[in-house]
């Protein structure tokens, strides 16, 4: 079970490079970021695969007890939030090459501070799973507000620059897209705190 845990939070180290990379691919313009962060979902994708095996083959051979049942249970269902989390920094880093090309519609003041808050949840979320730690998990996932909040937020600055300005549309609709990218990656980390959650006290949390 230490070593699942352990596999786990390797694969939110992953997460947590990916969402790094995505960072420079969009505030920076890196192109080198976004390929590196498509290099790292291949590896995340086949984390999940090994770590789902792993899993299975716990069950299957050992008949665990009703709390380490548990344990592989939210574990097994975490592993395809923190895979979706890492597909969302992969569209983001794509996105930011995307617009680099262009010219910037807009400061980025805001989604850096989203992809700050990812990264220092993604922190978080991997505590609380290698400690099993559950005021840190509960602390991960309310992060996730201010993600929200700086999603609405963007949303409608982004809509008075398509009202106000027709030729913005389509730079805006692709900044969009990336800010409901990021808050779809911290809607999923949000789901691993809640197993994590489920795990410790066999409450399920209502989102």
């Amino acid at each position: 079970l230490q070593e699942i845990a352990a596999s786990i939070v390797r694969m939110l180290s992953l997460t947590r490079e990916s969402t790094e990379f995505a960072k420079r691919a969009l505030i920076y313009s890196e192109a080198d970021a976004a390929e590196r962060c498509i290099a790292n979902d291949k590896q995340i994708d086949a984390a999940q695969l090994e770590i789902e095996q792993t899993i299975l083959t716990v069950i299957a051979r050992y008949q665990p007890n009703t709390t380490n049942l548990r344990f592989l249970g939210a574990m097994h269902r975490a592993l395809s939030d923190i895979e979706r989390a890492g597909d969302y920094a992969e569209h983001v880093a794509r996105a930011g090459v995307d617009l680099a090309t262009q010219p910037q519609l807009k400061k980025y003041t805001d989604l850096s501070r989203i992809l700050d808050v990812l990264v220092h949840m993604l922190d978080k979320t991997s505590k609380a799973v290698a400690e099993a730690d559950l005021q840190v998990a509960k602390e991960a996932s309310a992060m996730d507000d201010e993600i929200d909040e700086l999603y609405q937020q963007i949303q409608r600055e982004l809509l008075t620059y398509m009202m106000e300005d027709p030729k913005t549309i389509s730079t805006a609709i692709q900044l969009l897209n990336v800010t409901r990218y990021l808050e779809r990656l911290g809607d999923h980390l949000e789901n691993v705190n809640e197993h994590v959650v489920f795990w410790l006290t066999s409450e399920r949390v209502q989102s």
